[in-house]
C-alpha cells in the first residue's frame, strides 16, 4: 500500500486540478468527508470519472449507474421517467444523494431525481456502499452518492458537443473552463429533447391504472457553474450552482405530465488556523419542484427546499493519525396546494470521526447524534479496520449503524400520513478482500444488514406504520486487467434481499431487487479508433411484497465506437440494446428497444 500523505496536504491536492489529474488513484471524499486515495478508504466504492462518462457516451445518469456493483435501478418508461436507485438491497429512499457537498432529493418523496441530473454537467460520481449515517445522519442505510460537478482549471479551454439518434433524439451541450495555477471556473449549459416512446402497458386496473397508449416525450434544459480560488495563505474558496428544468410526459389516470426543478446552490471555505488544523466551512440550498398537469391541466404543485450549514474541523494530531469534529443543520420546508399539517422541520448534527494507522493496521470510528424537532433523538455510529496482508493486498472488515427518517408523505399526507411513526433502523456488518497489481486490480466485498421499523402501508389502519422488518445478505465482485489490447472490467453482485415483516410476505424478496447481476465492459483502442461493448445480465425480479408478480431476467448488449477526426474532434456512436430485448424493470413499464445515438464532440 502506499504510504498515507498528510492529511491537509490531501485535501490541498483535492483542489488543485492539475494534482489532481495526475494522481493513479482517484482521491474520495465521501466515504470519510475527507480526502483519501482509493486504495487507503476501507468503505466499498466505485469512482465514475469524466473520462468514463465519455467513454460509455452516456445520456444519463441511469447509464451510468447501471450495473454498478451493489446498485439496481427501477425505471418507469425511459428517459426523464421516474427512476428508483437501490444500494445494496435497501429501499430507494435508504441512499443518501449529494451534488457538490450539499444533500439533494424531495423531502415528501424522500427520493433524488436522478432523472434529471444531466450527465454533460458531472466531472465524477462517488458511490460508497454500506451505512454512512455516523457521518451524515438519516437516509446513508444502503450508503452515499456524491456527483460533483465539473470543476475547470488550468488554461480556458471551450467545449461542444451535438447528437441526435432514435426516438427522435437530439442533445447538445456547450462550456468554457480555465482559471490558471491558483483558480478554477467552469461555465457550462446543456439540453436534451426525444419524442420517447410509450412509457406503460398498463390497464384501467394495472400499472399506471390507464391505457394512453402514445409516445411519452422528455425535454431538459441545464446550467452549471462553479469556481473557486486558492489563496497564499492556502485558504480556498469554493461556489457551484446546477439548474435543471425538464418536462415529462408520461401515462397516469390522474396525471400524465410534470414539468419540474431541480436546483443546487453551495459555497465552501477551506483554511488552517495551524499546520495541523483544517477547517472548513459549507453551505447550501437544494430545491426539488414540480408542477403536475393532466391532460394540459394544471393539478398540483409539490415543493420542497433544503438549507444545509456545515462546520467540520479536521485535526492532524499525529502522522497518519486524523481526528475529525464537526456539525451539520438542515432545515426542510414543504410548500404545496395539497395542505400538510405541519410543513417544516430542522435538524441538528453533532458528529467525530478518527482514522489511524498502525504499521500494517488501518483504523476508521466514527459517532454521530441527530437531534430532529420531529423524531427526537437517534445516535449512530461506525467502525472499520484494514489489514495489509502484503504489498498490495488487504482485508477489511466494518459494522455501522444508520438510520432513515420519515417523509413528509408518510407523516402528513392528508388521508395517508402517520404523525407517530418512528424512524427506520440498521445495523451492517462487512467483510471485504481486494488486491492491487501490475496486471489489475480486484475485490470481494460480503455483508449483511437487518432493518427494523421499516415503513410500510398497513392495511388494517389505511396508513403507513413500522410494521416491516428485512435482512439483506449480498456479495459484490469486481475484477479489472487488460488482456492483449483490451481494458476489461467485470462487476458480479449476488443479492438475498428478505422480508422478515411476519406477515404473510415473510420470507419473500423484497420487490424489484434481482437477486443477481453481471456486467461486462471491453474497450480498446486501434490508432484513430476506439471500440467498446458492455453486457448487462440480472436475473429475476418481483414487483410486489407477495410476489405474485414476476419480472423476467434479461440480457442487454450495448455498443459504442469512437472516431478522432482530429486531436480535439471526436465523432461517437452508440446502440443500446443491440439484440432489441424486451424488459421491464418495473411492471407493465417498457425500457427502450435497439436505437442508435450518434454524437460530434469537441474538446481540446
Amino acid at each position: 500500500m502506499k504510504k498515507r500523505c498528510l492529511p491537509t496536504a490531501a485535501l490541498l491536492l483535492l483542489g488543485s486540478p492539475s494534482v489532481f489529474a495526475a494522481e493513479i488513484d482517484p482521491v474520495i471524499v465521501t466515504a470519510t468527508r475527507t480526502a483519501r486515495t482509493a486504495d487507503e478508504t476501507l468503505a466499498s466504492v466505485t469512482v465514475i470519472t469524466r473520462k468514463d462518462i465519455e467513454r460509455q457516451q452516456a445520456q444519463s445518469v441511469q447509464d451510468l449507474l447501471r450495473g454498478i456493483p451493489g446498485v439496481d435501478i427501477a425505471n418507469n418508461g425511459g428517459p426523464g421517467k421516474a427512476t428508483s436507485v437501490f444500494l445494496r438491497g435497501t429501499e430507494s429512499d435508504h441512499v443518501l444523494v449529494l451534488i457538490d457537498g450539499v444533500k439533494v432529493g424531495s423531502a415528501t418523496l424522500g427520493t433524488t431525481a436522478f432523472q434529471d441530473i444531466p450527465v454533460e454537467q458531472i466531472e465524477r460520481i462517488e458511490i460508497v456502499r454500506g451505512p454512512r449515517s455516523s457521518l451524515y445522519g438519516s437516509e446513508a442505510i444502503g450508503g452515499v452518492i456524491q456527483i460533483f460537478t465539473r470543476k475547470g482549471g488550468g488554461t480556458l479551454k471551450p467545449y461542444v458537443s451535438l447528437g441526435g439518434g432514435s426516438y427522435e433524439t437530439y442533445n447538445a451541450s456547450a462550456g468554457v473552463s480555465g482559471g490558471g495555477e491558483r483558480g478554477w471556473f467552469s461555465l457550462s449549459a446543456s439540453g436534451i429533447d426525444t419524442e420517447g416512446f410509450n412509457a406503460c402497458n398498463g390497464s384501467l386496473s394495472a400499472g399506471c391504472f390507464t391505457t394512453e397508449p402514445d409516445k411519452d416525450g422528455y425535454s431538459n434544459l441545464s446550467g452549471s457553474l462553479r469556481a473557486g480560488y486558492r489563496f497564499d495563505n492556502g485558504a480556498e474558496v469554493d461556489i457551484h450552482a446546477l439548474h435543471t428544468d425538464g418536462d415529462t410526459e408520461f401515462d397516469g389516470s390522474f396525471v400524465n405530465e410534470s414539468e419540474s426543478i431541480q436546483q443546487v446552490l453551495g459555497g465552501t471555505l477551506r483554511f488552517s488556523p495551524l499546520d495541523i488544523w483544517q477547517i472548513t466551512l459549507a453551505a447550501g440550498q437544494s430545491r426539488d419542484e414540480s408542477d403536475n398537469f393532466k391532460d394540459g391541466t394544471f393539478q398540483s404543485r409539490f415543493d420542497t427546499e433544503r438549507d444545509t450549514l456545515s462546520f467540520q474541523n479536521d485535526l492532524s494530531i499525529a502522522l497518519d493519525h486524523l481526528l475529525t469534529v464537526g456539525t451539520d443543520f438542515q432545515d426542510d420546508r414543504v410548500d404545496s396546494t395539497t395542505a400538510y399539517a405541519i410543513s417544516s422541520r430542522d435538524n441538528t448534527g453533532l458528529f467525530t470521526q478518527y482514522q489511524g494507522r498502525f504499521g500494517a493496521h488501518d483504523v476508521q470510528l466514527s459517532l454521530r447524534r441527530d437531534d430532529n424537532e420531529q423524531f427526537g433523538n437517534r445516535n449512530t455510529g461506525g467502525a472499520a479496520w484494514g489489514y495489509a496482508l502484503n504489498e498490495g493486498l488487504r482485508l477489511t472488515a466494518s459494522y455501522g449503524t444508520a438510520f432513515k427518517a420519515p417523509t413528509f408523505n408518510e407523516l402528513y399526507f392528508p388521508g395517508f400520513g402517520n404523525p407517530n411513526l418512528r424512524p427506520e433502523e440498521s445495523d451492517s456488518i462487512e467483510l471485504g478482500l481486494g488486491s492491487k497489481a501490475a496486471w489489475g486490480h480486484w475485490t470481494i466485498n460480503a455483508y449483511e444488514t437487518r432493518i427494523d421499523d421499516l415503513i410500510a402501508f398497513d392495511a388494517s389502519t389505511f396508513a403507513p406504520a413500522n410494521i416491516d422488518q428485512a435482512r439483506i445478505r449480498g456479495l459484490e465482485a469486481v475484477l479489472g486487467t487488460r488482456l492483449g489490447n483490451w481494458d476489461l472490467n467485470t462487476n458480479l453482485t449476488l443479492l438475498d434481499p428478505e422480508n422478515r415483516s411476519g406477515d404473510t410476505n415473510d420470507g419473500n424478496v423484497l420487490p424489484r431487487r434481482a437477486r443477481q447481476s453481471f456486467r461486462v465492459d471491453a474497450d480498446r483502442r486501434f490508432g484513430q479508433y476506439t471500440f467498446g461493448a458492455t453486457l448487462l445480465a440480472a436475473g429475476k425480479r418481483y414487483d410486489d411484497l407477495a410476489n405474485t408478480r414476476r419480472l423476467g431476467g434479461y440480457g442487454t448488449v450495448d455498443l459504442r465506437a469512437e472516431y478522432a477526426l482530429t486531436r480535439d474532434w471526436r465523432l461517437q456512436a452508440r446502440i443500446v440494446n443491440l439484440l432489441d430485448k424486451d424488459y421491464e424493470t418495473a411492471a407493465f413499464y417498457n425500457q427502450p428497444g435497439r436505437s442508435l445515438l450518434v454524437t460530434l464532440r469537441y474538446q481540446p
